[in-house]
């Protein structure tokens, strides 16, 4: 059995698209609404070590407490960055997907092929029409 775990938010299309792509390719995940059920620090330092990125990365920059919180100063360390993403946790982008072959953030959604071991083998729709197709 495929398993996978994401880290979702539902007003998210890159997300909703994530979720469906993994559906489609018949794996149905264990979904955690970060927004209210957050990482832990254990949990959040986790993902980031497996995904191999920087904290910086994975913070969105387009949500209000990223200006009210000043986290454009470059002065910030990764713990400061790290604590705010826990305090407040629509700071952490998403989705991110935990599968069988590694940890991504997955944007846009067609990354999360990347982390699951079920190769895409029919075309999926994203929501806005695009098509994602097998690879050759």
């Amino acid at each position: 059995m495929h398993t996978a775990t994401i880290y979702h938010n539902p007003d998210c299309g890159t997300s909703r698209n994530t979720l469906a792509l993994l559906r489609h390719l018949g794996i149905e995940p264990n979904i955690v609404h970060y927004l209210d059920n957050p990482p832990d620090e254990s949990t959040l330092r986790g993902l980031i070590a497996q995904m191999g990125v920087s904290v910086r990365e994975i913070i969105r920059t387009n949500v209000p407490p990223y200006q009210e919180l000043q986290l454009d100063n470059p002065d910030l360390d990764d713990e400061a960055l790290i604590m705010a993403m826990l305090a407040e946790p629509i700071l952490i982008n998403r989705p991110i997907v935990a599968g069988g072959l590694g940890v991504a953030l997955c944007r846009p959604s067609e990354k999360v092929l990347s982390v699951v071991s079920v190769p895409l083998t029919v075309p999926f729709q994203k929501e806005d029409g695009e098509w994602i197709y097998p690879e050759d």
